[in-house]
């Protein structure tokens, strides 16, 4: 008796899949007629590469601590090397999509080896990059009395490792990669929710306290020995679209904030304003004007209310059924 085999069926959801399919062709061709100048995406940066690239730049430049490092001290040197190799190799790739991305919008043609340049001119700034999160580190442990080691704040705290990205990603935004750069802050503001523009000045000695919630925005300017409590916004007065179309509110949108500012948890500054050398910034604090050096600026404090007082509010309260 001759065996038959059982006739094949259709794929799962396979009328689904189709007219999704279509759906999405459609979508496509609507976006790509709303940007007539876009030329086709052939590359891009990736976020997952990026990961990787910034995974392996913590490992040279923390090797026992962020690389997992465990050897003879006489082969750290040798460690370095095989994590700088494999994260420039991964970099020049990233960097070489961004620039196909940008050679669209570009009447002349990149130098060839611009992806090589833009890298050898980072791998150059790795020591410095070392040396500012070291300081940002000490500082956290300086001003955090719950911090036991300084190896605890590199390891653990999400400020170190936003801040840990935004000196790396701020380099190669000065470099020319801005959509690499902004990729690897946001990498950070995905695990912290501390979202700091690449294109951010931040001196050495910079403390993020818990963190969650803070926005940095691209033109701020901050100094030497700043601290920063959660919820603090440095951001810009208007949308860049609607804004008057000036030097200053074009290309200097954000805070200016002089060295060894303490703004805490809530504040919100807003525009080309300076908050003096100094000075502290209390709580929910809403601030359009400039501060002078050495100022303590506060919400009025919580009143505590009178029997006859708290009875009214609770009434009313009870009348909106709180």
């Amino acid at each position: 008796m001759r065996s038959t085999s059982p006739a094949p069926t259709a794929p799962a959801f396979a009328t689904e899949i189709a007219d999704t399919v279509s759906a999405l062709n459609a979508a496509r061709s609507a976006w790509r007629t709303r940007q007539p100048s876009r030329g086709s995406v052939a590359r891009f940066p990736s976020p997952s590469g990026l990961a990787r690239v910034v995974e392996h730049l913590s490992a040279a430049l923390f090797p026992a601590r962020l690389g997992g490092f465990r050897g003879d001290v006489a082969r750290e040197d040798d460690f370095v090397a095989e994590q700088l190799g494999s994260a420039l190799t991964l970099l020049r790739e990233e960097v070489a999509s961004e620039l196909d991305y940008w050679q669209a919008e570009s009447d002349q043609l990149f130098e060839p080896d611009q992806p090589d340049a833009i890298t050898r001119l980072f791998a150059a700034t790795l020591a410095d990059i070392r040396a500012l999160v070291d300081a940002d580190v000490e500082a956290a442990f300086v001003g955090d009395p719950a911090a036991r080691s300084a190896d605890e704040i590199l390891i653990s705290y999400p400020g170190a490792l936003a801040i840990l990205h935004h000196r790396i990603a701020h380099q190669l935004h000065t470099l020319g990669a801005v959509i690499v750069a902004r990729v690897i802050s946001e990498l950070a503001n995905a695990r912290t929710g501390i979202d700091i523009h690449p294109g951010a000045t931040i001196g050495p000695s910079f403390f993020i306290d818990h963190g969650t919630g803070v926005v940095i925005g691209e033109t701020a300017i901050i100094g030497q020995g700043v601290r920063l409590y959660q919820h603090v916004t440095l951001g810009a007065r208007s949308p860049l679209g609607l804004a008057p179309t000036g030097p200053r509110t074009r290309h200097a949108r954000h805070p200016i904030v002089e060295d060894d500012v303490t703004i805490y948890a809530g504040a919100t500054i807003l525009g080309r304003v300076t908050i003096g050398r100094g000075s502290v910034i209390g709580g929910n604090v809403w601030l359009l004007d400039d501060v002078p050096p050495e100022s303590v600026v506060a919400q009025p404090e919580a009143i505590r209310l009178a029997p006859a007082a708290r009875a009214a509010l609770s009434e009313r309260l009870a009348e909106h059924g709180a």
